[in-house]
């Protein structure tokens, strides 16, 4: 069970590779990714890697508020998501091989799942209200 602290350390972990990473593909590793022609790929992938860490940490904050299957769902999905789409996307971004690419959509139905979780769990509380 994913409770609302082991969600806030996973969001926290995720905050901190988010900017590393970012940082990391800004500087250490821009002329690679120029060589490569993948800048807008990386940056796909950490502007969307922040947005679900953010969705992490708000689904954290929503646990106790909308307890259930769905809201651990949220979280999972979340996750799942993110680990696909935007490590399919940096891994793509680094190395050039375009087979990763065959992963980044079941990433972003992971990310749709996810915030399609968390409006059930909203929707079944008001509906039990």
């Amino acid at each position: 069970m994913l409770t609302q602290r082991t969600t806030l350390l996973i969001a926290s972990v995720s905050g901190i590779l988010a900017v590393a990473l970012g940082a990391f593909g800004a500087h250490a590793l821009k002329d690679l990714l120029v060589s490569n022609n993948r800048i807008e790929t990386y940056e796909l992938a950490t502007r969307y890697h922040f947005y679900h860490t953010l969705a992490l940490i708000g689904v954290s904050i929503l646990t106790d508020k909308f307890p259930g299957k769905y809201i651990q769902l949220s979280t999972a999905f979340f996750l799942l998501g993110m680990i696909l789409f935007s490590g399919s996307l940096y891994i793509l971004s680094l190395t050039n091989i375009t087979k990763f690419a065959i992963v980044t959509p079941f990433g972003g139905v992971f990310m749709i799942a996810g915030w399609a979780a968390l409006l059930m769990a909203i929707v079944k509380k008001s509906v039990s209200n």
